[in-house]
């Protein structure tokens, strides 16, 4: 249950909708297993989120909703840091608030801080289903790579694996 459930309130209207990126900390995670648990039929544990956190190897980051000069987690993003490349591991937005850019500005966020090395690139897997989430990919300028057969283990959906390339010779 979010703060806003808590207090019987509505969501921020979309022309209110005022959202900041930043580093996720443990005291997140609460916030972030209630939305990862609301999306996903088979949603990570509480120890797989500590674990990346823990990592020196990853980029973990939540979008923050303002209002009620409150911060409420609207989405997040965890990236591990694997041989040349970022792979992309979860990117997962609150259900009222999707398709209002949360899930861009994350995206565009680890751009900013993994695109030291601009030689390198990233890679994620994504739901077959899934069409405005490869839609926003493809905007980012990732690219379809193949398909992993019967990915996902709730249901055995496809996942489309897409990669955005580094720069070349960089």
């Amino acid at each position: 249950m979010t703060r806003t459930e808590r207090r019987g309130t509505a969501p921020p209207s979309p022309a209110a909708l005022a959202f900041g990126v930043r580093e996720m900390s443990s005291a997140d995670v609460d916030e972030v297993l209630a939305i990862e648990r609301a999306t996903y039929p088979s949603p990570w544990t509480r120890s797989m989120f500590l674990g990346e956190l823990l990592s020196l190897n990853a980029i973990a980051l939540v979008a923050e909703v303002v209002h009620d000069l409150r911060g409420e987690v609207a989405g997040y993003l965890m990236a591990s840091d694997q041989a040349e490349v970022w792979h992309i591991l979860n990117v997962c937005v609150r259900e009222p608030l999707r398709r209002r850019g949360v899930g861009e500005r994350l995206m565009l966020e680890l751009f900013a801080q993994a695109d030291l090395e601009p030689h390198r690139g990233y890679t994620l897997e994504v739901r077959a289903s899934n069409e405005s989430a490869i839609r926003l990919y493809e905007r980012l300028g990732f690219t379809h790579d193949g398909v992993r057969s019967r990915y996902y283990s709730d249901n055995c959906e496809d996942a489309i694996v897409m990669w955005r390339r580094g720069a070349p010779g960089a």
